[in-house]
């Protein structure tokens, strides 16, 4: 049955961006995010729909979309120089090419759409769109989780979200960042939505999927998602009106959840304070310190999977005992071929010092540009305060995805290109509108009637 209505909803999809051809860009993101191919048993798994997806947004954008209002950017000029130093480091700097080659073939994939996908973005009922898409494909798995934590408890590498395998999404680290992340998005979508306008149907849905969300790091025991729950409660304090009141309801909250947690969450965040006798915890640093000696002598990095050569070695503290009677425990441990464990360290290693200060502009840009945006449009009486309320979400799911990445290797994960999108999609339409309303107050300029329904 799940293969079935699969098949028949992505059928269904394609049929429809027949008519509206934007409907092949959502389709892509919907099969980029939730990897359909990977949950079905025939069919789906032998056919290339990734590849038939884009090819069909590309061709209905070049042959039946409206590009009047379309704009290449900086920051889609950064990405494609990205794309291009990526090729070059992939094809004549690989330490590893054979393997280089196989991260290259989704990599560039990313890259590319990113780029492509703000060309598209041409109005707000696209930008929410895209936006929307992304948030209903990522809920998919996370309501999954949420469902499997609240009757199991979940556990380390235990949660199972409906594939047998953990790349992509569905691995627990960054199932857990990215869903964190989507709690602004989901937020800015309850309060200003226009494709589902906010009801008591359009909240209830939106708190159950953030308590999904916040389950997330629950069930996969992810230290990374505890560190992105707290910034999120962190930056929230930019938007309440009555602080104090939300810092006491946090303390109280969290005072009143702690005791709810499985033993096996609590047990795996108390490593946070002893990570020298946490294995993972201390194979991530001696990564960190092997890659800080390769690009001293390899400063253009060493390409895509670069740290299958590294060789590490270690020591793990354990104390055992009472605080009066303790015994301190030293175990060498050695390692070969561990990963990055870091969207940062990943850069670094792989591209080297241009690659990681290239991605590292990229982000920081559109950091500062939704900073700007949420400025100039925060009052409340600006016909695009809207769009000043979701350039302050898309900032602040950027920001806890970047702390994400600090701890798991999603550099390059499709998810923070397609939030890229969405900003300079957003950033191109307002300004467009700014433009448009100063032209209207002008003397002499007749006010155009608005249209009652916006294209898509």
């Amino acid at each position: 049955m799940r293969d079935l209505f699969l098949i028949g909803f992505l059928f269904s999809l394609f049929a429809m961006g027949l008519r509206r051809p934007f409907l092949m860009v959502l389709a892509y993101i919907y099969i980029d995010i939730v990897s359909p191919q990977r949950l079905t048993y025939y069919l789906l798994n032998t056919v290339p729909i990734s590849l038939i997806a884009v090819v069909a947004a590309l061709g209905g954008w070049a042959l039946a979309d409206d590009k009047r209002d379309s704009r290449f950017t900086a920051r889609q000029g950064a990405i494609l120089l990205l794309l291009i130093y990526c090729a070059i480091t992939t094809y004549f700097g690989a330490d590893f090419p054979v393997e280089a080659k196989d991260k290259w073939d989704w990599v560039w994939k990313a890259l590319a759409f990113a780029v492509f996908l703000p060309l598209t973005l041409r109005t707000r009922l696209r930008v929410e769109a895209l936006l929307l898409f992304m948030i209903l494909s990522l809920s998919s798995i996370v309501i999954v989780g949420g469902i499997k934590t609240l009757f199991s408890g979940g556990g380390y590498g235990e949660l199972n979200l409906m594939v047998n395998n953990n790349t992509g999404l569905y691995e627990g680290s960054i199932i857990s960042a990215v869903a964190v992340a989507a709690i602004p998005v989901i937020l800015w979508l309850m309060k200003h939505g226009t494709i589902f306008p906010p009801d008591w149907r359009v909240r209830a849905f939106g708190l159950g999927l953030i308590f999904a969300c916040l389950l997330i790091p629950v069930g996969t025991s992810a230290r990374t998602g505890l560190l992105c729950i707290g910034l999120l409660a962190v930056l929230m304090l930019r938007d309440v009106k009555r602080r104090l009141l939300y810092i006491g309801a946090l303390a109280v909250a969290g005072m009143a959840v702690v005791p709810l947690l499985p033993a096996s969450y609590t047990e795996r965040m108390n490593t946070i304070r002893t990570y020298q006798g946490d294995e993972s915890a201390s194979t991530r640093l001696a990564v960190w310190k092997w890659t800080l000696d390769y690009v001293s002598s390899n400063p253009f990095g060493g390409g895509f999977n670069a740290y299958l050569q590294n060789s590490l070695r270690y020591d793990i503290t354990t104390v055992r005992g009472s605080a009066h009677d303790s015994k301190v425990e030293q175990k060498v441990t050695t390692d070969r071929a561990r990963a990055y464990h870091s969207s940062y360290f990943e850069m670094l290693g792989e591209q080297g010092w241009p690659g990681l200060f290239l991605w590292l502009g990229i982000n920081i840009a559109g950091l500062l540009r939704m900073e700007s945006l949420r400025r100039r449009y925060r009052k409340a009486d600006d016909p695009l305060h809207w769009g000043g309320q979701l350039a302050g979400a898309l900032q602040h799911a950027h920001l806890i995805y970047l702390l994400g990445g600090a701890f798991v290797g999603i550099a390059f994960n499709p998810f923070l290109y397609q939030l890229m999108a969405a900003q300079i999609g957003l950033d191109t339409y307002l300004a467009r509108r700014t433009r448009e309303g100063r032209q209207k107050a002008m003397p002499g300029n007749r006010p155009l009637r608005p249209s009652t329904i916006p294209p898509l």
